[in-house]
């Protein structure tokens, strides 16, 4: 049996995120490269089948997008438990690979989130910068019915956006999303799986030189969960 979903030992109990649940996607897994059968094997995502997991990416000094999601998980666990908030990772370096894609949905779901975030880092082409939100598209086929999630997810994402816009300094992506930081897909089973609002955060591009100076600093890091934390309490609080 897999492990739990990590909840912290200790939270506060007041504040203005009390009695709401946030669960927190670290992309990838540092271990996955070493499980490399077990992550590619084929899941059902509704629409379609992909690999389990992947590995993620790097910056070209080898830091990996792993490493930066947990990280960055990490800080945002506790700027939310700060505000009252529960907070569930869907995993915290206690398995050796994964979880899968649709395992990662189904912890969101299970625990009744008031809101998700899947954490990355992108791997694209030197010269494309700045961050993106991905939103779940419209999307009915198998197990996946996005129908009631769309909205609020959108709300969650523009939200995060504006603010880690506003924590970080960095601008919206150059190469998605038409400069709005905003970016719809059909074709992510964890969203598409995901009965709960819930968006991705691609932090930056771990294959451009500048970007990666952002996103190897512990500076910016805190930056960067302080912008995705803010987002999510402005949504949450209304």
């Amino acid at each position: 049996m897999p492990p739990s979903p990590s909840k912290s030992a200790s939270r506060t109990m007041s504040g203005p995120l009390s009695g709401k649940t946030v669960v927190i996607d670290p992309g990838h897994n540092p271990r996955n490269h070493e499980h490399t059968r077990e992550i590619g094997r084929q899941v059902d995502i509704g629409t379609a089948h992909k690999e389990c997991d992947t590995t993620g990416t790097s910056t070209d000094s080898g830091y990996a997008e792993a490493e930066f999601t947990l990280d960055v998980s990490h800080r945002l666990r506790a700027l939310l438990q700060a505000q009252g908030a529960e907070v569930v990772l869907t995993y915290d370096n206690d398995r050796p690979y994964g979880p899968c894609v649709d395992e990662r949905a189904r912890i969101g779901n299970n625990a009744g989130a008031d809101a998700v975030v899947s954490v990355h880092a992108d791997g694209s082409a030197v010269g494309n910068r700045g961050f993106h939100v991905i939103l779940p598209a419209l999307v009915r086929g198998g197990a996946a019915d996005t129908s009631k999630i769309v909205e609020p997810s959108r709300e969650l994402g523009t939200r995060i956006a504006g603010l880690f816009v506003r924590a970080t300094g960095s601008a919206p992506s150059n190469y998605v999303g038409a400069n709005t930081g905003l970016d719809t897909r059909k074709d992510l089973g964890g969203l598409n799986l995901s009965t709960v609002p819930k968006v991705f955060i691609e932090c930056g591009n771990m294959r451009d030189p500048k970007d990666a100076a952002l996103l190897t600093s512990a500076g910016w890091r805190q930056k960067a969960a302080q912008g995705i934390a803010d987002g999510i309490s402005s949504y949450l609080r209304g």
